[in-house]
């Protein structure tokens, strides 16, 4: 039990900085200097596209933005079957 609120805590962190690097931040919950006194993280989230301005990638940020959350989260699982591996035989089941 413990297990699974720590990994649903961690997949909440994980879900809330993808958010804020996307365009799709709509909170603020730190003054404009930036939080920790970095200005470089701004109340208003949308880093990947602060990042790619200039560039030749900027008209792709949602499609850079979507593939990098997928890596994550794929990358996130891998990590996560790694520590926790299920015995096949037994199956997979709720009731521990």
């Amino acid at each position: 039990m413990t297990r699974r609120v720590i990994m649903l805590l961690l997949m909440f962190v994980v879900a809330c900085v993808m958010l804020y690097v996307s365009r799709f931040w709509f909170v603020e919950l730190w003054s404009r200097p930036g939080l920790f006194g970095l200005r470089d993280l701004r109340p208003q989230g949308d880093l990947l596209s602060r990042w790619l301005r200039g560039t030749s990638f900027a008209p792709f940020e949602l499609l850079i933005w979507a593939c990098g959350a997928f890596l994550i989260l794929t990358w996130l699982q891998k990590i996560v079957d790694f520590f926790n591996p299920t015995d096949p035989e037994a199956g997979e089941s709720d009731e521990h």
